[in-house]
């Protein structure tokens, strides 16, 4: 049972967008009203699309609204912010990818990144708390590189410890650990 009264949580999914077994999509179950924007059927690999897909997902909303994004999610949620067309309440932005470096195979290649605008990562403070979820061992981003992400954004950092990429590859469908980090946000 989460203590989030009165507000919405929007789910941003990376980009491989809704899996069965992520702790996004699990936490999202057990939360009355919480949203999660919806996935791209064109350009599914623009940046630019994805952002308005999240303005979109937010324009929806009445009331206050506590954003949990996860990888590239969280990089929608900080571009988002450059030109924010609404108030939140905070942003949990779990284990960002850093995709000005090559990902592992499986994920989009870096020319492609490039290619469709998320270079480079902003790095301007954010309007609105926010928590950094990062990972001591994160395939997809190195930890130093995401808490220097955080610091720029103006966010909390949160040392997960070794928790992968916080996806089912690394183990994780359910996450306890989001909800406690959500109500903090919603508190603030």
């Amino acid at each position: 049972m989460s203590n989030l009264p009165g507000i919405t949580v929007l789910f941003v999914p990376g980009l491989r967008d809704h899996v069965a077994d992520h702790w996004q999509t699990l936490l999202a179950a057990e939360i009355p009203g919480s949203v999660t924007v919806e996935p791209l059927t064109e350009d599914r690999l623009s940046r630019a699309a994805r952002v308005q897909a999240l303005d979109e997902a937010l324009s929806r909303i009445a009331g206050d609204v506590v954003i949990a994004a996860h990888s590239a999610g969280a990089l929608m949620v900080v571009n988002w912010a450059l030109a924010p067309t609404r108030q939140v309440r905070g942003a949990l932005l779990v284990t960002p990818a850093d995709v000005e470096n090559p990902l592992p195979p499986g994920y989009p290649g870096f020319h492609d990144l490039n290619a469709n605008g998320w270079m480079p990562i902003p790095r301007k403070p954010l309007p609105f708390p926010a928590i950094v979820v990062a990972s001591q061992n994160d395939p997809l981003a190195q930890f130093e590189k995401t808490a220097g992400l955080s610091r720029a954004w103006g966010a909390e950092l949160h040392d997960a410890g070794d928790v992968g990429h916080l996806n089912p590859a690394a183990g994780y469908g359910r996450w306890d650990g989001a909800l406690p980090l959500l109500e903090r946000l919603a508190a603030a």
